[in-house]
């Protein structure tokens, strides 16, 4: 990067944070550092909670995603509006009555301790791990670009987000999320305005769209239907989206204390409702235009010299090995076959324009054998380049969109795009490490530890500072989990993976208390065990090739497993008298 670039880039990260900190200014009790003092209104609850989801894997992985495997990704939000109007029917009410601090909080109330301790503790496991994976990303950039060791990267990026996370509390990530995400649109506009205008002359969007169509990367809806059968370990199709995507939502937006808690701090359930509600209508046409960047990406490679391996770091330490002589053919090959494809999708668009249907199918025939071939090029360089460099990241897919930034945006533009990665990052880690702290604080601490203060005071400045240290200790788990990240090839899919292991099984037990009135506690949380030890068994048959299951229908077999488990062991182990249901 150039020093305006880097200018750029320091100014826009500084002024973030300095922003944030201005803004944080809250009670110093646990209200005000977890919850702002529920004073927060719908727009800022909006966009705190799309700037929650919204990671710098968002940004920095999906337009990778749609590059390789076209964007069907986007099904995978199909069933996002609907989890919202179920939210705002059933937890939104109850969680705003009860005034909860962490979502779990109700299943106390609703069943016993040890029903929310494993419930909390759950979300914790899931939640520390995945926030482990969101440092690593913006991680990437900063070892990418300065060729620094991943390691010591991952300690400089968990290091800042953890300052101004622990100081500023759920009010700073508010706030700085609002300023984030309009820098992040406006960022990725110019981002996708600039690969059409560094197409050829000639080559105008829409004819992108089309040669992008012609090699499979405008996959928007697929049904996961081949030959007549239902293909369950089709990751992302219409029916996995809608369905599995549906609990997997219900159970983000309405079980996991990382977003809960974006709209608890709504100053009553109006203001939350509506930030949800929005949040479903805007999440899938945002998600599409990411992938939408990803896809044009693909075509103007189809037009321009592409990298073999786009991770540049690597690859150039890769060259430095004995295994160059394996590399550099490869690489001249690559590059030979490249130059035809971009001589064939010149000549696809005068095809297509000219009306030539005939030489049109001819060349998009030519196109899509010559893609096989480059794919089949680059699985083979990124073999040697796993033998040359065993313990590096030898997935690029997380690195192609930000090898298009440096290769070829221009000066001040590059470092606004890293800029915008990271204050994605930031956005969403730091709303994750203020959930984790609270769970600690609300569902372990305060229920286990007892305080010893003289006055109210003086308890609600303890348990402040308390909370800061909590959210200090899950920023250094975060940061060893990140140290370990480099080997779960696309980031985007490995925290979705990682959260269907447990999402699922959390939400059958939100479920549970609010619609099944007759179940008590000690059934639920028998078969709360029972099931995550069933989803977990699923998830690692897939992984050996003994089942074929998606990991999106996870989240629908947990939910599943834990009512219908629930409901038998109701008949068969005595309990406890049920504790009354909470009204919403």
């Amino acid at each position: 990067m150039s020093g305006i670039d880097w200018v750029v880039l320091s100014l826009t990260l500084l002024g973030i944070i300095g922003y944030g900190l201005y803004k944080s200014s809250s009670t110093r009790n646990l209200e005000g550092y977890f919850l702002s003092n529920r004073s927060m209104p719908w727009y800022l609850v909006l966009l705190s909670i799309m700037g929650t989801q919204a990671s710098a894997i968002t940004f920095l992985s999906a337009p990778g995603q749609a590059f390789t495997d076209g964007m069907r990704f986007v099904q995978y939000y199909f069933g996002l509006p609907l989890a919202m109007v179920v939210l705002c029917i059933t937890f939104v009410p109850l969680f705003a009555k009860l005034k909860v601090f962490t979502a779990y909080e109700y299943l106390e109330k609703r069943f016993d301790r040890k029903t929310r301790t494993l419930t909390s503790f759950l979300f914790l496991l899931q939640r520390g791990l995945s926030t482990g994976i969101s440092i690593y990303a913006p991680s990437i950039i900063l070892s990418s670009l300065l060729g620094w060791n991943i390691f010591l990267t991952n300690i400089v990026m968990g290091g800042l987000l953890i300052i101004y996370t622990v100081t500023g509390g759920a009010k700073a990530v508010a706030y700085t999320q609002q300023l984030q995400l309009i820098i992040i649109f406006i960022g990725m506009f110019l981002a996708g305005y600039m690969i059409v205008h560094l197409l050829p002359q000639d080559v105008g969007f829409t004819d992108a769209l089309k040669v992008s169509g012609a090699l499979g990367k405008l996959n928007v809806i697929t049904t996961g239907a081949e030959k007549g059968n239902f293909d369950w370990n089709d990751k992302y199709n219409m029916w996995s989206g809608v369905i599995g995507g549906f609990f997997l939502a219900l159970s983000y937006f309405g079980t996991d204390q990382s977003q809960v808690g974006r709209y608890l701090t709504a100053k009553n359930t109006r203001e939350s409702k509506l930030g949800l509600l929005i949040n479903g209508l805007i999440k899938v046409p945002m998600q599409f235009a990411i992938l939408l960047i990803g896809a044009l990406l693909f075509s103007f490679y189809q037009f321009s010299p592409a990298p073999v391996f786009h991770n540049k770091a690597v690859e150039t330490q890769a060259l430095k090995t004995p295994f160059r002589d394996s590399l550099v053919p490869i690489s001249n090959q690559y590059n030979q076959l490249n130059k035809r494809q971009n001589a064939l999708s010149l000549a696809y668009v005068t095809a297509d324009k000219a009306g030539a249907e005939a030489d049109r199918n001819t060349i998009r025939d030519s196109l899509q054998q010559g893609n096989k071939q480059l794919d089949s090029l680059r699985t083979n360089y990124r073999g040697f380049i796993r033998k040359a460099m065993p313990v590096s990241d030898n997935n690029d897919t997380n690195y192609i969109f930000l090898r298009f930034v440096v290769d070829y945006l221009p000066v001040g533009l590059v470092g606004l795009l890293i800029a915008i990665i990271f204050l994605a990052a930031w956005g969403s880690i730091a709303a994750a490490l203020n959930s984790l702290a609270s769970c600690s604080v609300i569902d372990f601490h305060l229920r286990f530890c007892k305080e010893d203060m003289r006055s109210v005071s003086e308890v609600e400045i303890g348990q402040y500072k308390i909370s800061k240290y909590y959210t200090l200790a899950w920023g250094v788990f975060s940061i060893i989990v990140a140290e370990f990240a480099n080997r779960m090839g696309s980031l985007i899919e490995a925290v979705n993976i990682l959260g269907s292991l447990f999402y699922g099984v959390i939400l059958g037990i939100f479920l549970v208390a609010f619609y099944l009135k007759n179940i008590s506690a000690r059934p639920v949380f028998i078969a709360a065990i029972i099931s995550e030890i069933a989803i977990i068994t699923l998830f690692v048959l897939n992984e050996y090739k003994i089942i074929g299951l998606s990991f999106l229908w996870l989240n629908v077999a947990g939910a599943l497993l834990v009512i219908f488990i629930s409901l038998l062991l109701q008949k068969l182990v005595p309990s406890r008298q049920v504790k009354p249901a909470i009204a919403g």
